[in-house]
C-alpha cells in the first residue's frame, strides 16, 4: 500500500476531536467559552525517497506559541470562505507552497488549543518540486520530517512541565534537533492511530 492509500484508508476510521487537555482530564473548561477558527495544513510532501511531513519553526517574537514547531496555517480572516481556505492561504503566504500543488484529501478532527482556537488540520499531498520560502515576519524555519516517523506510534511519548500552577501532560515526537510537541504532536498522534495496521 502506498502513502497516499495509507493516509485515504486512515481517513475513513472514526476518530473524535482532540485537543491540548486530553491528557489532562482534571482541567476544568469553561462551559460557553468561544474559540476563535483556525485551519492548519498536514502537508504530505511525496518525495523520491519517500513521503515527508512539512512543518515550521514559528518566529520567537510572534504572540501566539512563538519559537514552537507548527504546521503552516493561521487563524481564519473574514475573506477566508471557511478553514480549508484558510489553511491553504496562509501555508502560500507562510512557505509559498502554490495551492495549485496541493491535492486535499480531507480533514482532521478539530483540535482545541489552550490558546482559545479551534483547529481543523486539513490532510493534503503535495506531489510536484516547490521550494520553501520562509516568510519572515511568522516563519523561522521550514523542515520536513519522514511521514514514517510521525505514524509510527513507537516515536511518541509523553511529557509534563508546569502551565498555570498545575502539571501539564502532553505528546512529543521528536525527530532530530526538532522538538514536536502540543497541539502539532496530538494532531500527528490521532493520524497515526487512525494509520496503524
Amino acid at each position: 500500500m502506498n502513502d497516499a492509500d495509507r493516509l485515504l484508508r486512515a481517513l475513513q476510521r472514526p476518530a473524535g476531536e482532540t485537543s491540548d487537555f486530553d491528557l489532562n482530564p482534571d482541567i476544568t473548561l469553561a462551559p460557553g467559552r468561544v474559540l476563535r477558527p483556525a485551519g492548519v495544513l498536514v502537508a504530505v510532501w511525496l518525495r523520491p525517497a519517500g513521503a515527508r511531513v512539512i512543518l515550521t519553526k514559528r518566529a520567537s517574537h510572534l504572540k501566539h506559541h512563538p519559537g514552537q514547531i507548527a504546521f503552516p496555517g493561521g487563524k481564519v480572516d473574514p475573506s477566508d470562505a471557511d478553514a480549508e481556505a484558510a489553511a491553504l492561504r496562509e501555508t502560500m503566504e507562510e512557505i509559498a507552497l502554490p495551492r495549485g500543488q496541493v491535492q486535499v484529501l480531507g480533514h482532521l478532527p478539530t483540535h482545541e488549543t489552550v490558546t482559545g482556537f479551534s483547529i481543523l488540520p486539513i490532510l493534503g499531498l503535495v506531489r510536484d518540486d516547490f521550494s520553501p520560502r520562509p516568510e519572515a515576519g511568522e516563519v523561522e524555519e521550514v523542515f520536513t520530517v519522514p511521514l514514517a516517523h510521525v505514524l509510527g506510534l513507537d516515536n511518541y511519548r509523553v511529557e509534563r512541565r508546569r502551565w498555570l500552577g498545575h502539571w501539564r501532560h502532553y505528546y512529543v515526537v521528536p525527530y532530530g534537533p526538532y522538538y514536536i510537541w502540543g497541539a502539532t504532536a496530538r494532531i500527528l498522534r490521532g493520524l497515526a492511530e487512525r494509520a496503524a495496521p
